[in-house]
């Protein structure tokens, strides 16, 4: 070892105990809770149970549960809820869930008889049936179908709602799982079909085969009838990578395929190699990028950094596409085409490919956005706004690739979702389906407001409230967030909030602070890693302007966050405990000392930092809502609630902070959800019962 990394090790050593001394020894020697790390050893789950019982105790025994959970189940198994479209070569099909069948069934039908009021639906897999057959609680993750016959699918099934899954082929002619087809056992995957008869499959191959994160990186592939042990190895990662290895298939609608390797390096870079007959072969762009699908000839890309090539400079946040035979030939200095490049106030959301052309979504100062591009014979792309109601939010539901058919869906706070089918040929909406209203929202407005964060930075933030209200201080107002990994938070229609919040004199506010995705990834980039606090400070700034304009007070302001959102408000309530009166903590990161060896933690290192960098360290300290907790503070009594199956932040951010408030002698609620994974809940009465426990909260809190 040379002398000069030698004398790096000792100083980082000696930083981390100052840090260590610092914050009150929260380091992992120091930590009593270690022992609510393991999953399911006899102990946690009997302290589970004794938290479980006491939270219940208190929340199921309030007036307003059983209503709240009423609702919430009629809602969530409403028969007149939108079936949202998957589209197979011409082929509509959607996975439904409801009371008759809380874990579903997929189904499928014509898009013609899709369009009508009363579509006749063929059920393909009952989901419940299958569940019962195995004695398994088998939760949907979705299907792939191959690309040649479209027939053939890999099922993706989890138990319990874990990311984890076991993987198997049906056969959609048939109805059944297709006899010796593809099976692929419990562990986190990802496949890509190759022809009708082989798939590309990265998974833990062997124990011990996977990243740091715990997902695989090597590449193999399997032939139809061909053992797990016999498959041929294509590509491998490393097992120090971020994320993980995984093969893409790029498809159009005329049947030319491209098979690529994607390696992530880190949670936001991944280099990407093109597979062909003497391997794979790696591509000449840029680490940061989003693969966005084929058209013709075209790859599709989304840039998250500047990129120069062919003498040409495409801003971060660009669509851009790339000839796929000019990459074919080999490593050059390649030529971009811009196809969509967003304005200083717009970012893109998401792409959606047909037969011979693109729909992307946007957002327009958060408002929401949809043009159809078209490639035209000079190589450059020609657009076509789509006429989308302003003041809204447009989502990307899916497209046919074999035709021209793509399907949006517009909400906003205050209008059910209704969904529109596209004709990309001339740009044409038109209205398919409409939720019915939930609520009576003629008595609400809402409004953007801005504010200034400390470093004069304007945040904007949406509030919904009723037209009549008093700016008196005495609102209860519900205020949540994101703030990471360039997600976007957007205005959407929730039957529920109208209901059980906005009707009872509630207000609701959405923080569109940094860190998030609504201003393209510059936005993203002001509060990664050691720059988060902006992202905290910026929905402080949002809570303070609440308060100055008399919309609500301290006592009746609480905040709602999940994964994280959780560590985001988990921060708000030991950074300034005094702005809140309720704290909703949902399946949250907790303990930011020792997230990267609590399940898939370390593949955020990207977007959090790493406690090996003794700055890095000191930040996440600091920040550390689990390290941060003084029993000589008066805290808000949170609700702070996770899953079991939660194998990618973890229940045991949640479990450590719940101990160590019950160790400081502050009031708390806990929950964990046995099933569910990170999503809350395996089915619609699981997810309702989570839900009427935070409203529940809530209204308890401070209405």
């Amino acid at each position: 070892m040379d002398v000069g990394r030698r004398w790096r090790m000792v100083l980082s050593g000696l930083l981390a105990m100052m840090v260590l001394v610092a914050c009150g020894g929260a380091g992992d020697q120091e930590d009593p809770y270690l022992w609510l790390e393991e999953l399911d050893s006899p102990r946690v789950q009997e302290w589970i149970g004794k938290e479980n019982a006491r939270t219940l105790g208190v929340l199921e025994q309030e007036p307003d549960f059983a209503d709240n959970l009423a609702h919430a189940k009629e809602l969530n198994n409403a028969p007149d809820r939108i079936p949202l479209p998957l589209l197979e070569h011409g082929v509509v099909g959607n996975f439904w869930q409801d009371a008759e069948h809380p874990r579903g069934v997929f189904r499928e039908t014509s898009r013609a008889d899709y369009e009508s009021p009363q579509p006749n639906w063929t059920t393909l897999l009952d989901l419940d049936a299958v569940a019962k057959e195995d004695g398994r609680n088998w939760v949907w993750k979705g299907m792939d179908c191959d690309p040649i016959t479209h027939t053939r699918c890999l099922v993706r099934l989890s138990e319990g709602g874990e990311d984890a899954v076991t993987i198997r082929e049906f056969d959609r002619t048939t109805r059944q799982f297709a006899k010796g087809g593809f099976v692929l056992p419990r562990s986190k995957q990802y496949t890509a079909w190759v022809d009708a008869d082989t798939v590309l499959v990265s998974r833990e191959w062997l124990p011990g085969e996977v990243t740091v994160s715990g997902y695989p990186y090597i590449v193999k592939q399997l032939r139809r009838g061909q053992p797990l042990a016999d498959a041929t190895e294509i590509a491998r990662g490393d097992q120090a990578d971020g994320l993980f290895t995984h093969p893409v298939l790029l498809a159009d609608g005329g049947g030319r395929r491209v098979n690529l390797i994607v390696r992530g390096t880190s949670f936001f870079e991944s280099q990407v190699s093109l597979l062909g007959g003497s391997g794979p072969m790696m591509l000449a762009i840029p680490p940061k990028h989003d693969l966005e699908g084929m058209v013709g000839n075209h790859i599709l890309i989304t840039l998250k950094q500047d990129w120069t090539t062919d003498g040409a400079t495409h801003a971060a946040g660009t669509l851009i596409s790339l000839d796929a035979d000019d990459l074919i030939r080999g490593p050059r200095q390649l030529r971009a085409t811009a196809v969509h490049a967003p304005g200083p106030q717009e970012t893109m959301q998401r792409v959606l490919t047909t037969r011979n052309r693109i729909v992307v979504t946007s957002l327009d100062d958060v408002r929401g956005r949809a043009t159809v591009y078209t490639p035209q014979p000079d190589g450059s792309w020609s657009a076509a706004p789509v006429p989308v109601p302003d003041n809204a939010t447009v989502n990307a539901v899916d497209a046919d690739q074999s035709g021209h058919t793509a399907y949006l869906s517009v909400t906003s706070f205050l209008t059910p979702t209704t969904l529109f089918s596209l004709d990309t040929a001339t740009a044409r909406l038109a209205s398919v389906k409409t939720a019915p209203a939930r609520f009576d929202s003629s008595r609400y407005v809402v409004e953007q407001l801005k504010v200034a964060a400390p470093d004069g930075t304007l945040v904007p933030y949406f509030v919904v409230r009723a037209s009549g209200m008093r700016y008196d201080g005495t609102n209860p107002t519900i205020l949540t967030g994101y703030g990471g990994f360039g997600s976007s938070s957007t205005p959407g229609y929730n039957g529920l909030l109208g209901r059980l919040w906005l009707a009872r004199g509630g207000v609701y506010v959405i923080a569109n602070i940094r860190g998030g995705g609504e201003y393209g990834p510059a936005w993203h980039e002001a509060a990664r890693g050691v720059n988060r606090q902006r992202a905290y400070d910026d929905f402080a700034a949002v809570a303070q302007d609440l308060i100055t304009r008399d919309i609500t007070t301290p006592r009746h302001l609480g905040i709602q966050g999940a994964s994280n959102g959780g560590l985001l408000v988990g921060v708000q309530l030991t950074q300034r405990p005094q702005l809140w009166n309720a704290v909703d903590i949902a399946v949250p990161l907790l303990d930011m000392v020792r997230y990267e060896q609590i399940a898939a933690g370390a593949s955020w290192v990207d977007e959090y930092g790493t406690v090996d960098d003794p700055a890095q360290r000191a930040f996440l300290e600091s920040i550390s809502p689990y390290a941060r907790l003084r029993p000589d503070e008066k805290y808000p009594e949170p609700l702070v609630w996770t899953t079991t199956k939660d194998d990618r932040v973890g229940p045991q951010h949640a479990r450590k902070f719940a101990a160590r408030l019950a160790e400081q002698g502050h009031p708390y609620l806990f929950y964990e959800a046995i099933q569910g994974g990170h999503g809350g809940g395996s089915n619609n009465d699981e997810k309702a019962h989570t839900t009427a426990l935070e409203y529940t909260y809530f209204q308890r809190q401070l209405m």
